[in-house]
């Protein structure tokens, strides 16, 4: 096999000596850089440690390929697109490879698809080599490659493959697993011909690969391990992407991801890589974004109605949650489907979860033989036919209404309970559905697949999260870990750590020994573990209502009017579901809520879906709102005692996901300060950095690497947005000539206000150069927190280059981010 078109010998020579090192089961791991797009091979210290002798080492490794002496497995290839820099479009010509082409092992997470053109053995010796973000070209002199058993179900002019590219060694994977099947599986077509017992094992696969991934990723598949067998089902049954499937929650979707050619891009949901959500630019195979959840009966009935008014013929397929469930979106968009009697499919995905653990106690929602047959029954074309028949006699004798009604108690009597309410929604309801048994589950989807003018339907499929892990004490161990840890590498260092929600918490718990009027409701996707020490004291005081974010922000207005002290706890991006609550249930009313904004600012591994990026902007513009931001965790105690002590109007604060400043374990307790005083830090003459909330910790670093090139800063905690200390600022201005302001929030937020006052005050017709520093414009894609806080331009280095350029001194800027 030749490499063409490169002319590198510094990335084929290191290519190569890895590649050796690999054959003779050498650990190259530590020698291993982590390339970068901006920085050349050549520069790594590690390069300048290799022989000058590795052209000979290469030579004699074609030698020795070309003679057939040695045959480079599949399991031992280089895993090229660790090595190769993104930007490096080149190929390579490094001699001939031979390798015989095996079935190839299924964790390999940079796993390379190779696409054969031309019949097995008599192809045109040509084969392209599709990895992330480069293209190879391989050619193949003569025919020494060996058909993978993926072509017994491919045509014979085509042959799919999958090439591992990795060392058995178990780095990446602690158990290689054999999955026969999914290794033959890079699109949904390739289930079609796939029998009831194939289905099967193919479900059990998919398990077992999402079970590898999340030991070595610590992020938690338990919602995707449920839907394996309904995600096998639809696709064998529905033509995506021409059928659209959407998702509610983006904890189901990766079963999906694996099925439709996303399988080697799993691993690195965490870090730089999948999307942590369904995502319309990443795949076909979505056709829209999944976000907090609850959107996608919206949005299939919206494709829907667009497919009815183009005279279209696909599909439509949404699936929910328990969870999603208790948003009213979904209730608003399961009316308006039953009015507008559009066909398409919901299923409900009933993982039997419930906020309140004495409802998860009490009895379930059974799966028997007699429930299987109904569901079949009421899905099947004959019992639909008889339906119509049955609704043309009623309405020519006009006792359609009556025969209705008869129709749905008579269903709902044998089907569980609640399900009327789907019917009274004007959907027809079909289930429950074991949703482990894919024969029923197929059945049941076929059934309703070939009915033509059914209208909205929803199928509820019982399932079980737990559903392939209880038997595996690895895979039950990963689940007690939090999610968020970009890798097993990270977990070590922070299990010892405490989190700003343990602070907040603690303070929390301080406050309400002290006042007995404090209670707390908590809402939003997941509740931290942090929140459990509150419920454990205060059992009768702590309300989680899950993704009912609206009905929190009221609900906490209502306990207040009631005498009562709430902490409305909810994340950023929660927070956003319910700002119409906010302004007229609460700031318009001048009503004292307390509102908690946990994981505010960048969120890593979540990404933009969970980014909390705005609510500095969409809480400061609030009149009668009192926000503000700490900048460690005393200054997060000291603000739960503050928002305690206010009883008179709406109060905010925000604190970022992850570890606390200091090491401290002692308990956090807090005193109330000045409403609108901010504080000095540390003095300087030349710069003064103003930073709030967590960027003062940044601000601080920029003092350090500035006051090694001569230049005094002074770094000042504003504390708060709303109101602004007005008498730090003009001290500041007076003071000095440069002002620079870092937040960790969208524009429109603190800086904007500074602005504000400014221009009002005068201050910028003066002396004084003032530049911001907000997050950019744009969406920042899931990262470690470090990695995005650069791409944010919001480090330590970024604070001090601006800085520097704001004193002329550019050259030195330069230097300082190089």
């Amino acid at each position: 096999m030749v490499l063409n078109g490169g002319s590198d010998p510094d990335h084929a020579s290191y290519l190569f000596f890895i590649s050796f090192c690999t054959i003779l089961r050498i650990d190259t791991l530590p020698l291993i850089p982590s390339l970068s797009p901006l920085q050349p091979l050549s520069s790594f210290p590690t390069w300048s440690l290799l022989p000058n002798s590795l052209f000979s080492a290469t030579l004699l490794l074609s030698l020795l390929l070309h003679l057939d002496i040695i045959t480079l497995h599949p399991s031992y290839l280089l895993p090229l697109y660790a090595l190769v820099p993104h930007h490096f479009s080149n190929s390579f010509d490094l001699g001939e490879l031979v390798f015989v082409m095996g079935s190839a092992s299924a964790g390999c997470p940079f796993g390379v698809s190779s696409r054969c053109y031309g019949k097995i053995g008599a192809f045109s010796h040509k084969v392209q080599l599709f990895g992330a973000c480069f293209p190879l070209h391989v050619e193949f002199p003569r025919t020494n490659l060996y058909p993978s058993s993926a072509s017994s179900f491919m045509s014979s002019k085509e042959t799919v493959t999958q090439i591992c590219s990795l060392p058995d060694s178990g780095e990446f994977f602690p158990e290689e697993a054999s999955t026969p099947i999914l290794d033959l599986v890079e699109n949904p077509m390739h289930l079609k011909n796939l029998s009831l017992k194939e289905l099967k094992q193919l479900s059990d696969e998919i398990r077992l690969e999402l079970s590898s991934i999340m030991l070595k990723t610590q992020k938690s598949f338990k919602a995707s391990l449920a839907v394996t067998e309904l995600t096998v089902a639809i696709h064998h049954v529905f033509h995506a992407p021409v059928d659209k499937i959407l998702w509610d929650a983006v904890e189901q979707t990766y079963a999906h991801k694996i099925l439709t050619g996303r399988r080697a891009l799993v691993h690195t949901v965490q870090r730089n890589g999948l999307s942590v959500s369904a995502s319309r630019t990443e795949s076909e195979y979505d056709p829209f974004g999944a976000g907090h959840g609850c959107n996608s009966v919206s949005a299939g009935l919206g494709m829907a109605i667009a497919r009815d008014i183009k005279g279209k013929r696909e599909r439509i397929v949404t699936v929910i949650s328990n969870g999603t469930t208790m948003a009213g979106q979904v209730y608003e968009a399961m009316g308006n489907a039953g009015y507008f009697d559009s066909n398409m499919v919901v299923i409900l995905n009933d993982s039997r979860h419930s906020l309140h653990p004495k409802i998860e106690e009490g009895p379930k929602t059974s799966i028997s033989a007699l429930s299987s047959t109904l569901s079949k029954l009421q899905s099947s074309k004959s019992f639909q036919r008889f339906r119509e028949v049955a609704k043309d006699v009623t309405k020519r004798i006009g006792m359609h209404e009556l025969a209705a009604k008869v129709d749905e108690y008579a269903r709902g009597m044998v089907g569980p309970l609640g399900a009327t309410l789907f019917e009274e929604l004007g959907l027809y309801y079909i289930g429950p559905v074991d949703g482990h048994n894919i024969e029923d589950l197929i059945c049941v989807l076929q059934q309703v697949a070939s009915l033509n003018s059914m209208g909205p339907v929803l199928i509820h499929v019982i399932t079980e999260e737990n559903r392939g892990v209880e038997n595996n004490p690895k895979i039950e161990g990963a689940y007690k870990h939090p999610e968020g840890l970009s890798s097993s590498a990270d977990l070590a260092p922070r299990m010892h750590r405490r989190t700003y929600s343990d602070c907040f918490v603690e303070a929390l718990v301080t406050e309400a020994e002290k006042d007995k009027d404090i209670v707390t409701v908590h809402a939003g996707m997941h509740m931290e573990t942090s929140f459990e020490l509150f419920r454990e004291r205060f059992p009768d005081k702590f309300f989680d209502v899950g993704m009912a974010e609206q009905h929190a922000v009221t609900f906490s207005a209502g306990l207040s009017r009631g005498g009562l002290k709430p902490f409305c706890i909810i994340p950023s991006t929660f927070l956003q579901r319910a700002y119409d609550q906010v302004v007229h249930d609460v700031d318009r009313q001048r009503i004292p809520v307390r509102f908690a904004i946990t994981s505010a600012g960048l969120v890593g591994s979540d990404g933009p879906m969970q980014c909390g990026a705005f609510d500095i902007t969409f809480m400061s513009c609030l009149p009668n709102m009192i926000v503000m931001a700490p900048s460690n965790e005393d200054e997060l105690a000291n603000m739960v005692a503050t928002a305690a002590s206010i009883d008179d109007r709406p109060v905010c604060f925000r604190y970022p996901r992850g570890a606390i400043v200091g090491m401290d374990h002692s308990s956090c307790r807090g005193m109330p300060i000045e409403i609108g005083k901010g504080k000095i830090l540390a003095e300087g003459k030349d710069v003064a950095l103003l930073g709030y909330g967590s960027m003062v910790q940044n601000c601080l670093k920029a003092r350090s690497l500035l006051s090694k090139l001569g230049i005094e800063v002074t770094v000042a905690d504003a504390r708060f947005c709303k109101p602004l200390d007005i008498k730090l600022l003009r001290q500041l201005c007076e003071n000095h000539s440069f002002l620079i302001t870092v937040e960790e929030g969208s524009i429109g937020g603190f800086g904007s206000h500074v602005a504000q006052f400014f221009s009002l005050d005068g201050q910028l017709d003066g002396k004084i150069k003032w530049r911001p520093i907000v997050l950019p414009d744009n969406y920042i894609e899931h990262a470690s927190p470090s990695e995005q806080l650069a791409i944010a331009g919001l480090t330590g280095h970024h604070i001090a280059a601006t800085a520097l350029s704001l004193l002329g001194r550019n050259r030195e800027a330069l230097h300082l981010m190089c």
